[in-house]
């Protein structure tokens, strides 16, 4: 028997260390909710699981952008139904202004409001939405979603369909409502393929940010499994490392201990 050398204690003392780093490590991991508190615990895991996150924020980013371009759209959507109701208006303005029995006062109340609408028309084509045009060439928008992929808007531009079929019309003469009936007419059925043309984008848009809503949902599981300590299992755990501190202390005092027998062969 030794005493310089206590092997019991130094060996129990190791155990004794070992089991509170354990119980710290579980303690971190119950308290934190995460499996990778420290790059140490799973460095592979950790790469994946930021990989996965900067996928989950594009994701979600791409998701906003999208949810403004279908405002964008919609907002587009309700300009053009108030310019489909004044077509309509302009239509029957048009067909009232060709009774031979309107007095020249009456002709000249449909011309005004006439002119009225048209105005109306032309000022609509000039809208914007956070700065940005509504409608014309420049309506093409390529709409981010993330990971180098992008929806592009069908661009919208009543100005090229209308401005040549009801910015020069009347309806003061007979003859000129006549002329401004068939125009009207056209400008309608043109008018019918911008909202066309809308209702593709939103639909575009609706169907991305779903997939968008599901991909993220997706990434989010995967990094959950990753990065994400189950309470039930590390609890657990945490009450076998409290166990093995707790007889280790007590088996390195005993092991301490031992060397005192030694005086009884003094």
């Amino acid at each position: 028997m030794v005493i310089n050398t206590n092997v019991a204690a130094l060996t129990s003392a190791n155990n004794l260390d070992n089991s509170t780093n354990a119980l710290n490590a579980s303690l971190a991991r119950l308290s934190s909710g995460s499996k990778l508190v420290n790059a140490s615990d799973n460095p592979a895991g950790l790469a994946q699981s930021m990989e996965l996150g900067m996928q989950i924020a594009e994701t979600n980013a791409g998701n906003a952008n999208v949810s403004d371009a279908l405002s964008f759209s919609q907002t587009q959507d309700g300009y053009l139904q108030q310019v489909s109701s004044a077509l309509n208006q302009m239509a029957s303005l048009a067909i009232a202004a060709q009774d031979p029995t309107l007095s020249p006062d009456a002709v000249a109340a449909y011309q005004s409001t006439f002119a009225a609408l048209q105005t109306y028309i032309t000022g609509v084509q000039t809208q914007t939405f956070n700065g940005v045009a509504l409608f014309g060439a420049t309506s093409n928008l390529a709409v981010a979603t993330g990971n180098g992929n992008s929806v592009t808007l069908t661009a919208v531009d009543p100005a090229t369909d209308l401005a040549g079929d009801t910015a020069t019309i009347t309806v003061d003469t007979a003859a000129n409502a006549a002329t401004a009936s068939t125009a009207v007419a056209t400008a309608i059925t043109n008018l019918a393929a911008e909202r066309a043309s809308i209702g593709a984008n939103e639909q575009a848009l609706t169907f991305t940010g779903n997939t968008l809503g599901v991909l993220s949902t997706n990434l989010s599981a995967a990094k959950s499994t990753l990065s994400d300590v189950d309470v039930a299992q590390e609890s657990t755990n945490y009450a076998k490392q409290q166990i093995l501190v707790q007889a280790g202390t007590a088996m390195l005092a005993q092991a301490n201990a031992n060397p005192q027998s030694i005086l009884k062969l003094l």
